[in-house]
């Protein structure tokens, strides 16, 4: 073991925006002699192969749109040259540097010590580092934070798997495919397949069921189905993959054999892009936590209670790694507030995130928002006599000079529960539902009820007004 190098208030390991909120915040604020290790680069997925590039690409996806829609509009576009994914690619590469250094300039300024390495736990209080350079420290913490979020999967059970990408090789991409096969039936799944499709590749999306995205309202899910098929995305239902293999004289192209609802017998499909999106895993194969005797649940995530405590005293968790809520604000806001608990003074001494009410997008094509509980979930928690659900349906005024057609749908819906009907779950998709989200989970956080929403004036015309004039 090598000899203790440096000695910390507290260490973070993992570079992701849960561990860098803590780490500056303990910092910077409180005075806590702090130290961030990351393996890779800072920013962690969110920033470098997950939230910021995928809506900088979902960006370039909905602009393909509005050049297709604005011929309704009377204007004539002539297209001079192919959407150029390489210059996109690139530029979007050069923003993300960008963005890694202004995340290691903000740890200098809140006084945060970065060590590039990666970082292995020895002891409840002592990890060591092996460096970028390939050297080794050995730090003494008097509390640790595991905040080392987690990595796409890939199946380990079908032949020529290996071939196929995730999430993370979607950004390495230098040319867009002509025909995508993506298997998977989460957001990611759903997001990367309605941007493929609108830039122009011929996409396939295989899910093992009827519907996607099954963890949010079964009004989302039917509704964006039937969306993505009459955009002409390829909803193959009830897959299952069998093998996937190179196709001979053709680089690049692959067969990927399969069964679905339509193919119950199997067929093949061959495609120059195979992207796998079914789910993550934590981040803790090289972490050491049997060292220390941290806790892991069946998945091998770490077990962390509300206050993001592990078993071990000193030993703290938080973000992807522990899979609670796998989404980046909810990891910055409990690291914020763990690191007001550890050093903030009796102010703060049961300061813990609420886990409740967080709201979500997916940035589908329309884009999708909910917060609260599904229609099934509020059943089930006050009973069907116990909730009234109020919901409408329509074609959002933009696109009012497009073919019925083409016309993509909006739909919103409210569930109260109880007779003085509290929103207990929010559940919009349509034509900036993102934006729109932000504002209502606002309220239903703060226990609005119907009659709440009734009360505001509704500002015309936009598709928000609805939420306010329910009936």
């Amino acid at each position: 073991m090598a000899p203790i190098s440096k000695e910390c208030d507290f260490l973070v390991i993992g570079g992701g925006s849960g561990g860098l909120a803590c780490a500056r915040r303990a910092s910077g604020q409180w005075g806590a002699k702090t130290i961030a290790v990351e393996s890779n680069r800072l920013g962690g997925t969110c920033v470098n192969v997950g939230c910021v590039p995928k809506k900088v690409t979902w960006n370039a996806a909905a602009i393909a749109e509005t050049l297709h829609e604005a011929a309704s509009y009377g204007f004539h576009i002539k297209e001079t040259a192919p959407f150029d994914f390489r210059t996109f690619k690139h530029k979007r590469d050069e923003y993300i540097r960008k963005l890694n250094g202004i995340y290691e300039r903000n740890l200098h300024n809140d006084k945060v010590e970065y060590i590039h390495g990666r970082a292995h736990l020895l002891s409840k209080n002592e990890v060591e580092v092996v460096l970028h350079t390939g050297q080794k420290e050995t730090i003494r913490a008097k509390r640790i934070l595991l905040a080392t979020g987690g990595h796409p999967n890939i199946p380990k059970d079908i032949p020529g798997s290996e071939l196929g990408i995730t999430s993370d090789g979607f950004f390495d991409l230098e040319t867009l495919p002509k025909r995508v096969a993506l298997v998977g039936a989460g957001y990611i799944a759903v997001e990367m397949a309605g941007m493929f499709h609108h830039l122009g590749s011929e996409t396939h999306l295989f899910i093992r069921q009827e519907t996607f995205l099954r963890a949010f309202d079964p009004m989302v899910q039917e509704t964006i189905v039937a969306e993505y098929e009459r955009q002409g995305i390829h909803i193959h239902r009830n897959s299952s993959q069998s093998k996937v293999e190179k196709v001979d004289g053709q680089p690049g192209w692959m067969k990927m054999h399969y069964k679905d609802k339509a193919n119950p017998e199997g067929a093949s499909i061959e495609i120059d892009c195979l992207l796998w999106a079914i789910g993550r895993s934590p981040e803790v194969e090289d972490l050491g936590l049997d060292k220390a005797g941290v806790k892991q649940d069946s998945k091998g995530r770490i077990i962390a209670d509300e206050y993001q405590n592990t078993n071990v005293d000193n030993i703290h968790s938080l973000g992807d790694v522990c899979g609670l809520v796998e989404l980046t604000p909810v990891a910055i806001a409990a690291g914020r507030q763990l690191a007001n608990r550890l050093y903030g003074g009796p102010d703060f001494q049961h300061a813990k995130l609420d886990y409740t009410n967080i709201p979500s997008v997916v940035f589908a094509h329309p884009e999708v928002g909910s917060v609260g509980m599904t229609e099934p979930d509020a059943v089930a928690t006050f009973g069907q006599e116990n909730i009234k659900v109020y919901q409408t349906s329509f074609k959002a005024m933009y696109y009012a000079m497009m073919p019925d057609s083409e016309k993509p749908p909006t739909r919103y819906k409210l569930i109260c529960a109880g007779p003085d009907e509290k929103v207990v779950g929010l559940h919009i998709l349509g034509q900036g539902s993102s934006e729109m989200l932000q504002g209502f989970a606002v309220a239903v956080k703060m226990g609005a009820r119907k009659r709440d929403f009734d009360s505001c004036v509704a500002i015309h015309p936009t598709s928000a007004e609805e939420l306010v004039t329910l009936k």
